[in-house]
């Protein structure tokens, strides 16, 4: 067994169909998917908000998009909704959305580069305040 963060990170995305910023904000535009925002509030901060994604902090992820539990957010409605998780540079995103397909959300990815990439893409910044669920 390989051990370390870098062979965890391979594991997970071995696992996922990423997606590039362009496929991830055409996705949500679209109505397909939901972006779901795991940076931390200083990166959001400083970096921009992205727009019509759902802030979930990563340390109670799992339970706010378990279709079965109390205190999920409105958009978890059923197993196979399509999640696209974003963090600052998509190690973080990474590991969540593994996580999250081995739970059962079978339609879970993450984008590839993170915020930083969907910025320097030249997609927009979300306007007004984040819509955090933590």
């Amino acid at each position: 067994m390989t051990r370390g963060a870098m062979a965890l990170l391979e594991a997970a995305r071995a696992r996922l169909d990423r997606v590039t910023p362009q496929q991830a904000y055409d996705e949500v535009r679209t109505g397909s998917a939901t972006l779901i925002d795991v940076r931390m509030p200083d990166h959001r901060a400083a970096q921009g908000e992205l727009p019509g994604a759902v802030v979930i902090d990563l340390t109670v992820l799992p339970w706010r998009l378990d279709p079965t539990f109390e205190w999920r957010i409105p958009e978890a409605t059923d197993w196979d909704r399509r999640y696209i998780l974003v963090c600052r540079h998509s190690f973080s995103s990474s590991v969540a959305a593994a996580q999250l397909k081995e739970m059962g959300l079978v339609n879970t990815t993450d984008m590839i580069g993170g915020a930083e990439a969907w910025f320097a893409a030249g997609l927009p910044a979300g306007e007004g305040p984040a819509d955090v669920r933590a």
